[in-house]
């Protein structure tokens, strides 16, 4: 009997302690001017649920609190913003008191220098090297013969499996494509090496900053060091043979005709920017892709019909060209609408750089907005059946091409998955 009672009183104990710290963490951001919400437990705040719940966290909120209330989410007090002409505006006044502003354990991971924690004219320049690599000379001569070879190369090697998890292929696939356009013919346990890393860096990216052993955060800054000393041995094996190559790397370390001259650290923190950036969106994509072809053979039948036809212009071993991908007329329809219905990016973030006044309420300095644009995907006044898989849709009107190269690069990967399967 003493015994149950102890352990009572220590619950009693517990639970009184736990509410005390999420009313006073309240306290602490209940002030005038201020939208509702709540925030959480301290340091942590509603990271947890935040992450577990994803989307349907945003909408309990929004029937508790509206369009626009605030939390504390990966270490930060953020507003969030549901409200479509609120998003608007903030996305039209970003150099009036707004900045990029991801979260601070993306920014200790990613670098000082990747094009998210720079402003002004080094923003420029990470932003023109990186658009560097991707011009349309690029794109024809080095970018899309490598994503062939590639392709044709890791597609080859399913023949060989009786089950294919086709979630770890595509993240495996996103991730060694853009790895072999950075640098070309690795060591394979370089390889390895880098991409354990890389997957405990990506990790880390999206956790709460608290650098304790054993925490996501410890694990992404250490994987983030390892990288960094994989791209130094790298670098400098590359300076001490005197060759010249053309990768990604080669055309950033290159110093004669080179517009955009970086540091080695400037170098480092872009091809991790390269990586991180495609990585998860690729991968995503690529696999809901598959999902939804799978369940809809009038569209998989129509995207094959139009690679199949590209195809018998080629000979067998002929790579696609740059107008090959701009005829796939359907198949960035797909990419399209997959990207509408899985929603791969719920919405951006911003950082306020003083105290601010949005919808009625003065935002503090430093605070995140979250700019929550997941719900516009599905706005049944933008888009018949939102909810229905329809790429027919995107064949009325499509967006210029010179504004898509990303997905330019994904339809390359994509119809290469569903040509050869």
């Amino acid at each position: 009997m003493g015994t149950v009672m102890v352990m009572m009183g220590l619950l009693v104990i517990l639970v009184s302690l736990c509410s005390a710290l999420l009313r006073w963490n309240q306290m602490r951001y209940t002030k005038n001017g201020l939208p509702p919400g709540t925030m959480g437990w301290p340091i942590f705040g509603e990271t947890t649920e935040f992450l577990k719940q994803g989307p349907n966290f945003m909408r309990n909120q929004r029937l508790r609190y509206g369009s626009f209330f605030k939390s504390h989410l990966l270490g930060c007090p953020t507003l969030i913003s549901m409200d479509s002409e609120v998003n608007r505006y903030i996305l039209k006044n970003e150099s009036k008191g707004l900045v990029p502003g991801y979260p601070q354990s993306m920014l200790d991971i990613l670098g000082t220098c990747n094009m998210a924690a720079v402003h002004g004219s080094n923003h420029r320049l990470m932003r023109g090297s990186l658009l560097s690599l991707i011009s349309s000379n690029m794109m024809r001569d080095h970018i899309l013969p490598k994503v062939d070879h590639f392709m044709r190369s890791y597609l080859g090697q399913w023949n060989e499996l009786k089950d294919i998890d086709i979630q770890d292929k595509t993240k495996h696939m996103a991730f060694l494509s853009s790895l072999t356009q950075i640098a070309e013919n690795l060591r394979k346990p370089f390889v390895e090496e880098f991409k354990t890393a890389f997957f405990k860096l990506v990790v880390g990216t999206l956790s709460v900053p608290i650098d304790l052993p054993g925490t996501n955060y410890r694990c992404g800054i250490q994987a983030r060091k390892n990288i960094d000393r994989l791209l130094r041995e790298l670098m400098q094996e590359r300076r001490d043979s005197g060759e010249t190559f053309t990768d990604m790397l080669g055309y950033l370390m290159k110093k004669e005709d080179n517009r955009y001259l970086l540091t080695d650290e400037e170098i480092r923190d872009q091809v991790v920017t390269i990586l991180y950036s495609g990585y998860e969106t690729v991968s995503t994509t690529s696999m809901m892709a598959l999902k939804y072809l799978h369940d809809h053979p009038k569209a998989l039948q129509e995207l094959r019909t139009e690679h199949l036809a590209i195809r018998e212009r080629k000979r067998p071993d002929e790579p696609l060209g740059l107008e090959d991908v701009k005829s796939m007329k359907f198949t960035r329809a797909v990419i399209f609408e997959t990207s509408r219905l899985a929603t791969i990016v719920n919405g951006v973030l911003r950082k306020t750089t003083r105290d601010l006044e949005i919808n009625g309420y003065l935002i503090p300095k430093g605070w995140r907005i979250y700019v929550y644009t997941r719900e516009i995907n599905y706005d049944a006044n933008l888009y018949e059946d939102p909810l229905i898989f329809n790429p027919w849709r995107w064949m009325v009107s499509f967006v210029s091409w010179s504004h898509k190269t990303h997905a330019l690069c994904l339809a390359v990967e994509q119809g290469f998955v569903l040509v050869r399967n």
